[in-house]
């Protein structure tokens, strides 16, 4: 329960800082998949990158640190229709 409390916080972070209105999915997917850990690198790491910025390009940031992330693991975190 405790992981799933962090994990809902640092998705509703990424939501209020990171989301240019399409990239809800893409972050639900992320912080299902990736580690608390990776989680937290990131959205520090993105944090650092985007001041200043407008949404749409604190949103770019974010998803390339986390597409770098899930590529090193082989994973995918595109929703698949």
């Amino acid at each position: 329960m405790k992981e799933q409390r962090i994990r809902e916080k640092l998705l509703k972070e990424m939501l209020q800082e990171f989301n240019e209105g399409r990239s809800k999915t893409f972050y639900c997917i992320a912080s299902t998949i990736l580690e608390l850990e990776e989680l937290k690198t990131a959205l520090c790491e993105a944090k650092k990158y985007v001041e200043g910025l407008n949404i749409k390009d604190k949103a770019k940031v974010l998803h390339q640190i986390l597409d770098n992330i899930a590529e090193r693991k082989n994973y995918y975190l595109k929703l698949r229709k």
